[in-house]
């Protein structure tokens, strides 16, 4: 059991079938875990039906009661993950804005280049996002400017949800002690990875907005990681990381 790849969702019925047979589709086998916080919508109800139908062996779900924060759903796939022996863990959305086939790129860059954690960036190579509203492209590109200068770390997309991570580098950077829900999880993964002393590396991609269902981002996303950023770099004065081994 080599690869696995957690979907967080929350009515992602238009999308869920689609991203989860794409992603099985890949020359290389990667396994599926669905995070579902409780959809209304009956997303849970087709990963159900995809396993029994079809990917018994090779898709799961853990359903949780209501929306609990994407932090939370993938604190809850990585130890998983961790229980269940992968030794290449990933983070993507179900909506399509990271195209399965990268995920490809993303684990060669761990299993050829060294990375312990290699980031699907959208800001590598300039600003490689598709059918975001102007304003929405400069908050997401400075946000992670500004991430960059006060953690002082040479990540230029922070924020990026599309990762992937050597087993070790979770079983690591202690999980119970990530704090954050929203987006500055991300930010906070990437940080930790980075004081445990791991090797992070980007691959660009090309980000392409959703083009079915509904997106989860709001404003209090955006502040919490502002916040955020200052209070974990705060934090990292006093705090003893562990290394890697």
């Amino acid at each position: 059991m080599e690869r696995l790849v957690i979907i967080p969702t929350y009515n992602e019925k238009e999308n869920i079938e689609a991203i989860i047979r794409a992603v099985r589709a890949l020359p290389l086998d990667f396994h599926v875990l669905v995070i579902d916080d409780g959809s209304p919508d009956g997303t849970a109800d087709i990963v159900k039906r995809l396993m029994s139908s079809e990917f018994a062996d090779s898709l799961f779900i853990v359903e949780r009661a209501g929306k609990q924060g994407l932090g939370t759903a993938y604190i809850a796939g990585f130890r998983w993950a961790i229980e269940h022996q992968y030794d290449y863990i990933f983070e993507m959305d179900a909506d399509f804005s990271h195209d399965p086939k990268d995920l490809v790129r993303l684990y060669e860059a761990c299993v050829n280049d060294g990375a312990d954690v290699a980031i699907g960036s959208r800001y590598l190579t300039g600003v490689n996002v598709v059918n975001w509203p102007m304003g929405r492209v400069l908050m997401s590109y400075f946000a992670s400017k500004y991430v960059r200068f006060v953690l002082g770390i040479d990540i230029h997309d922070t924020t990026a949800g599309f990762v992937c991570y050597r087993r070790q580098v979770l079983e690591t950077m202690e999980l119970d002690k990530i704090r954050f829900k929203g987006y500055a999880f991300q930010i906070e993964m990437k940080f930790t990875a980075y004081k445990c002393g791991f090797k992070i590396t980007e691959v660009p991609i090309i980000f392409v907005n959703r083009v079915l269902g509904t997106s989860k981002m709001s404003g209090g996303i955006f502040s919490e990681a502002l916040l955020g950023v200052v209070k974990l770099k705060v934090s990292s004065w006093t705090r003893k990381y562990p290394q890697k081994k």
